[in-house]
């Protein structure tokens, strides 16, 4: 899912609101970590994270990494902090209504 301009700006309000809930450190992105943001990312659908100076890779990089790992969208990413966003796969469980296109 592609998201436009609008949508990335109100996703991104939201995120403000939240707190940070994971961290990645020196062990980067692994299956592990892949597996535990992807089932954050079906609980919650946005989630905001902290990349660690000893990552040995830049908050941005990991970011994408991630995105391409859990097939989620890369929202924002300020400082060490990244923000991610996955619909929910069950309609039930969805709780972010964004604005269409």
């Amino acid at each position: 899912m592609k998201l436009t301009t609008k949508q990335r700006a109100y996703l991104r309000s939201l995120a403000t609101q939240l707190d940070t809930i994971m961290q990645i450190g020196k062990g980067g992105v692994g299956e592990a970590m892949a597996k535990t943001v992807s089932d954050a990312l079906e609980a919650r659908e946005l989630i905001k994270m902290r990349v660690l100076e000893n990552s040995g890779a830049t908050p941005r990089e990991m970011a994408e990494e991630l995105a391409e790992a859990t097939n989620a969208e890369v929202i924002t990413v300020i400082g060490s902090k990244i923000v991610l966003y996955r619909e929910a796969s069950d309609p039930k469980r969805r709780k972010i209504e964004i604005p269409r296109a």
